[in-house]
């Protein structure tokens, strides 16, 4: 049912209120079981992948535009809320200029061992904190044939709404869980037959170009947070420590870049795709 808003502290909207405060989605999202899909595209992937809507939010001019979506939430009982520009602003706290959010149901974790059991290459997101590139390595991933991310407990939400937006909502189609606890988690890679390669500055490093030349037929591949890298004792349980060959002075890259360059060199070769 289309239902008009007009006050934007309607209760019937709650999921979608304060959206730019960090700290308070991250409790809430989870609690409540939900997170929000932003944009059209983005809403249909997340539908695509079998996720179940809670409720809609739009402005008016979409209810045309997602007619078929319309619909079918109409057809399902699913509340579709339509508000005027100033009245989502003041209940988002930004302007929704991608015109439809939907507020959908969380998926059930999934066991790591599941996500392992086919899988030739994963990627472990160490405790990396900004929503952005937790997106775009997502992202990366779902180019460059990764088969599987596994997000450490300290690392940001993949479903927060920035993530999912960076990500073009191929979050969605790259399947993930939390391993925890970690490091102890390398073990699990270890005993479902992965190479564990952390990629990092270190003495003792092997360089990209090394394992690509002759790389493992299961490999995981470990980035850490922003800034410090990845733990010492996460460096200390790897297989092998592998670092990117650079110039011009430069001895690192972002988080998001570093991941695509690596697994573009480290994918299997019935899987490479040309730059």
């Amino acid at each position: 049912m289309v239902t008009p808003i007009e006050d934007p502290q309607d209760p019937r909207i709650q999921d979608y209120v304060g959206l730019t405060d960090v700290a308070l989605r991250r409790r809430l999202e989870p609690e409540r079981g939900l997170y929000l899909a932003e944009s059209e595209k983005v809403i249909r992937r997340a539908l695509a992948a079998g996720h179940r809507p809670r409720s809609y939010l739009m402005a008016r001019r979409w209810l045309t535009d997602l007619g078929d979506l319309v619909q079918q939430a109409e057809r399902d009982g699913i509340p579709v809320y339509v508000g005027e520009r100033d009245v989502i602003e003041a209940m988002t706290g930004f302007h929704l200029h991608r015109g439809a959010l939907a507020s959908m149901q969380r998926p059930q974790p999934r066991n790591p061992v599941e996500l392992l059991r086919d899988a030739r290459r994963v990627m472990v997101l160490e405790d990396i904190v900004d929503h952005t590139n937790v997106g775009a390595v997502f992202r990366s991933a779902a180019a460059l044939g990764v088969d599987a991310v596994l997000v450490t407990p300290r690392c940001a939400d993949p479903l927060y709404r920035r993530s999912v937006r960076v990500s073009m909502g191929t979050v969605f189609q790259v399947p993930w869980t939390r391993i925890d606890p970690w490091p102890a988690g390398v073990n699990l890679l270890r005993d479902n037959g992965f190479v564990v390669a952390a990629l990092a500055l270190a003495d003792d490093a092997v360089s990209l170009d090394d394992l690509a030349a002759d790389p493992p037929d299961r490999l995981a591949l470990v980035l850490g947070t922003e800034g410090d890298g990845l733990s010492a004792r996460t460096l200390d349980s790897a297989d092998v420590v592998v670092e990117i060959p650079m110039s011009g002075g430069v001895d690192s890259l972002n988080v998001a870049a570093a991941s695509a360059v690596a697994m573009w060199a480290l994918a299997p070769a019935r899987r490479r795709v040309p730059y």
